[in-house]
Formats: C-alpha cells, sequence, structure tokens
C-alpha cells in the first residue's frame, strides 16, 4: 500500500491524517471541496455528490500515470449537528459515502477507512447511556439528521462488505477532534462541567486521530467494522465519580475505571486496531 487518497485532506482531521502519512511514507493525494492552508501534497477539487468526479480522482489517472490508488481514507463531510440545514447534512453525508463506496469497489479499491461518528453512542445523551465507558456493544441510537447519516454510512459499509467479504470498509466513530492550540481553552470546562455532558467529556487529538486512520489501514481485517476513537482521559481535572453522579444518576461506572479515563471506550480500538493515543491535554 503506497498510494492514499484523503477525502477532507483539508479539515482538521484530515490535515493531521495527511501529514501523518507523509510522515510514514506514502504517497497522498488530498481531495477536498476546500484547498488547504499548508499544501503539503497534491490537492485535487472534488465534489463527492458527483460519482463521476469520484471515480475519476479514485482512478489514479490525474497526474500524469496510470498507477492507480491503493486504499481510500474518507473524512469529507458535513462535520456536525447544526451547521447545515438537516436536509443538507443528511443528503451531503449519505450521498457522499454511498459514492465514495460505490466508486471504490468498482476500481476495486479494497482498502476503506472513513469517518463514522461518536454521535451514533446517543449524543447529546438527553437519554442517559446504559452504563460508562460506554463502547461499540451498544446499539446504535442517532438523535440528530447528521448522526442519522452516519448510521446510514455504517449500514451501507454492512452490504457493500456482504457483496464482496474480501473488502474492508472501516468505520472510525471519532470524538470531539481537537488540535493542540484548542487545549488552552480545557480549564474553562471545570466551571461548566455540563457543557461537555453531550458526549461524556470525550475528544481526540487531532494526532490521535491519525494514528487511528493509519493503523485501520494497514490491519488486516476483513469485511465492515466499526471502533470508537477518543484519547484516553477525558476533558476534565474532576473524577469520573463525581460527574457520573451529577449528570447521569442511576448510570452504571464500570468498576476499575480510572479517575479521569476516558468514558468512551477504546478498548476494542486497542485490541483489534492496536491503536494507542499518545498524546493528551495534560501535558
Amino acid at each position: 500500500m503506497q498510494r492514499i487518497v484523503v477525502t477532507g485532506g483539508s479539515g482538521k482531521l484530515g490535515r493531521a491524517c495527511v501529514r501523518d502519512l507523509l510522515d510514514h511514507g506514502y504517497t497522498v493525494i488530498n481531495a477536498d471541496m476546500a484547498p488547504p492552508k499548508e499544501q503539503l501534497c497534491p490537492f485535487v477539487q472534488l465534489d463527492l455528490e458527483n460519482l463521476a468526479q469520484t471515480m475519476e480522482v479514485f482512478s489514479g489517472r490525474d497526474w500524469g500515470h496510470q498507477r492507480g490508488v491503493d486504499a481510500v481514507v474518507h473524512l469529507a463531510a458535513i462535520p456536525m449537528p447544526g451547521v447545515q440545514p438537516n436536509e443538507t447534512a443528511f443528503r451531503t453525508n449519505t450521498l457522499s459515502t454511498y459514492n465514495v463506496f460505490e466508486a471504490t469497489r468498482r476500481l476495486r479499491i479494497d482498502n476503506v477507512v472513513w469517518a463514522s461518528s461518536e454521535t451514533l453512542l446517543g449524543l447529546p445523551f438527553d437519554i442517559p447511556p446504559p452504563y460508562v465507558p460506554i463502547d461499540e456493544e451498544c446499539e446504535a441510537r442517532p438523535e440528530t439528521a447528521y448522526s442519522l447519516s452516519k448510521l446510514m454510512g455504517e449500514r451501507m459499509a454492512e452490504q457493500y462488505c456482504r457483496w464482496d467479504p474480501s473488502r474492508k470498509i472501516v468505520g472510525l466513530r471519532f470524538s470531539n477532534v481537537m488540535e493542540p492550540d484548542e487545549y488552552k481553552q480545557f480549564p474553562s470546562f471545570e466551571r461548566d462541567p455540563g457543557s461537555r455532558k453531550f458526549n461524556l467529556w470525550g475528544y481526540i487529538d487531532a494526532r490521535d486521530g491519525a494514528q487511528a486512520v493509519r493503523k485501520a489501514l494497514l490491519s488486516d481485517i476483513k469485511g465492515s467494522d466499526v471502533f470508537i476513537i477518543a484519547n484516553a482521559d477525558t476533558v476534565m481535572c474532576r473524577p469520573n465519580s463525581e460527574l457520573v453522579s451529577e449528570f447521569f444518576p442511576g448510570v452504571t461506572l464500570k468498576s476499575g475505571t480510572a479517575a479521569n479515563a476516558t468514558l468512551l471506550s477504546i478498548e476494542k480500538a486497542k485490541r483489534i486496531l492496536g491503536y494507542e493515543p499518545q498524546f493528551t491535554w495534560r501535558g
């Protein structure tokens, strides 16, 4: 595996992913609607709602040769609920993910990693989680049009891999992506812990998100699968026992959970992908 197309490579997680793959010796093409702030690799403007355009870019023939593409990392999307009308978010995310899966099927690109979302766990948890740390065993519970679009992506991945069990389509349920310069705001969460209740006080450092993408690409698993990707700790100094007792009374905090350990379980990603967070806002 050498040549990788990253859709959404101009975004927050996309930038970190492009840099990480380049640092590990891969050839990367950033396919996005928006040009990157810093051009680290070849860039091609791509409307993923257009299947013909997607096919052309994924064929790898725009750069003066006939080499194909070995893998696709699909990060491009409306990034969160509330930033676009619901219909726009659902259409854009669902159709673009369909086009990625369909184009890779036709071109026989069998290694696809894509950005699903922590929102499928039931965010903003107006209905409390059944237990914490919450994990992939919990049934998906989309509460917004955005998270519903991500559920459609996961279900499409299952069917594409049913059609061809030799394929790999890995969905990474990323937590709230953060860059290091955003860590200066974290101490303010202590004054208003309710402001971060919506995702169980979780986050993912963009650099660790990129690590998860790379390890998912390298994994030899087959079929479709999903993994929660978060950092090893919460955004809080206040211990989990106090937070859960105050904001989710009656919800079981699994025994052995450390005081500031993530409440978005990453045990499956660690076990199967070899994912190990390297960064923390704590310095």
